[in-house]
């Protein structure tokens, strides 16, 4: 089994990188792709999120571009806090090298990302609808590509990618190597595959579906009502930074008003927020500006924040793969997390797609009902109902009327999509 870097055909350059930055030997994923890589082979790679993908696909990159001049990478993410973070581990791991990258995503001026790539770096790294809008504006050229990457491919074929992608494979040179990583392998992922990679690696280091295995995880089989004070209760019991999860951008802004007025130092993260002040969010939970972040699914992959302690799904989310990634935010590398989930009677199905993909009972934790601060919360909320409105007040211990597989099931017909890069995307109407 490979323990080292030096193992992996790396350069000494690229070595002494690593050691700068610490890090002293290779996850699995990089143990098995980075060769791969290195010789030029496409790969398909596999792998919990927080295993360390950015750096089994940038590593050989930089191996590859170290000399060269003008744009020969193309980084495709989803998420604009994705493609930034991918540019700041280029910028770590790549100026040694004289390896630069430029950062095209939406939410920034064009203007200023124009000039960026007329200077020629080596490796864009972008989100695809703003830089379907370079190649419109004929502000970026790809014919010189010889490495393209997409990084949490599944989700951006989910997220509804797929025609913007296909208008950028259409300028991008046939004869190209292709990388391909995701911490999950859905049917769109395999069918981009067969039809534009060459006889691929495949690297799959854990089971499609695996959680993080550090993460200590939970269910509350809570009424809708009981959500917030429930929160506000598991908040209540230990100091942890927390990241909660929301279905939509009004929830996520009512739940963050909601934990600010109890006295949470919170910031709020989606795709409303102009870019400025999702940066301010992030760096300010990863600084403990912010104990808490309040965030859709835009920040289920991409946010690089080490020792996240607890995660929290306020709502569960409508495709299960999203639950992987939600949780795989907390546990990250050899760090140990917690993840808490809230599922309502409506939520039912959801729970049980969720345990279906991750082949394993969720634990159900008791809701805390007979907490201080989950009953001040309750009292709170009955007060400030409108008149008329029916608030669930709990009675000791007694359960609220739960689904026992017999609700509705929330699911849209069609998986729901957001807006990110700089553009709408095509499909149904689920909030990023």
């Amino acid at each position: 089994m490979t323990t080292s870097f030096s193992q992996l055909g790396l350069s000494t350059q690229t070595l002494g990188a690593l050691a700068r930055a610490g890090f002293t030997q290779p996850t699995p994923i990089q143990a098995q792709a980075i060769p791969h890589a290195l010789a030029g082979k496409d790969v398909v790679g596999a792998a919990a999120t927080g295993t360390g993908k950015t750096a089994a696909f940038l590593l050989p990159t930089i191996e590859r571009l170290a000399g060269k001049t003008g744009t020969r990478a193309l980084v495709l993410a989803p998420t604009r806090e994705l493609a930034v973070q991918i540019a700041e581990e280029l910028q770590r791991f790549g100026a040694d090298r004289g390896v630069r990258g430029a950062v095209v995503i939406g939410g920034a001026g064009i203007t200023g990302q124009a000039h960026a790539l007329r200077a020629g770096p080596q490796v864009v790294i972008a989100t695809p609808g703003r830089l379907v809008d370079h190649l419109k504006q004929g502000t970026a050229r790809l014919d010189a590509i010889e490495v393209l990457v997409l990084d949490e491919a599944d989700r951006m074929l989910d997220m509804g990618f797929a025609p913007q992608l296909a208008q950028i494979l259409k300028r991008l040179p046939r004869q190209r190597q292709t990388l391909l990583f995701s911490a999950t392998m859905g049917a769109e992922v395999a069918d981009f595959t067969r039809a534009h990679l060459r006889d691929p690696a495949r690297v799959s280091v854990v089971p499609n579906g695996t959680t993080a295995a550090r993460a200590e995880q939970q269910v509350f089989l809570a009424a809708q009502g009981e959500k917030l004070p429930t929160l506000l209760a598991l908040l209540e019991g230990d100091g942890s930074s927390t990241l909660v999860f929301t279905r939509t951008k009004r929830r996520a802004d009512k739940v963050a008003k909601s934990l600010a007025r109890a006295g949470h130092e919170v910031a709020r993260i989606h795709a409303d927020r102009s870019q400025g002040q999702r940066r301010a969010a992030l760096e300010g939970f990863r600084d403990g500006t912010y104990r808490v972040l309040v965030a859709t699914d835009i920040a289920a992959r991409g946010i690089d924040v080490a020792d996240i302690g607890h995660v929290v799904n306020f709502d569960l989310p409508h495709v299960p793969e999203d639950y992987v990634h939600r949780i795989g935010r907390t546990a990250r590398a050899s760090a140990s997390g917690r993840a808490s989930s809230f599922a309502s009677p409506e939520e039912a199905p959801l729970l049980r797609d969720i345990e279906r993909l991750t082949r394993k009972a969720i634990p159900r934790s008791e809701v805390p009902r007979n907490s201080a601060v989950f009953q001040a919360e309750l009292a709170r909320a009955a007060e400030h109902a409108p008149q008329g409105a029916r608030v669930y007040r709990g009675s000791g211990g007694r359960q609220p009327p739960h689904a026992n597989g017999r609700a509705a099931s929330p699911r849209p017909a069609a998986r729901g999509h957001g807006r990110d890069g700089g553009r709408p995307v095509s499909g149904g109407a689920r909030a990023r």
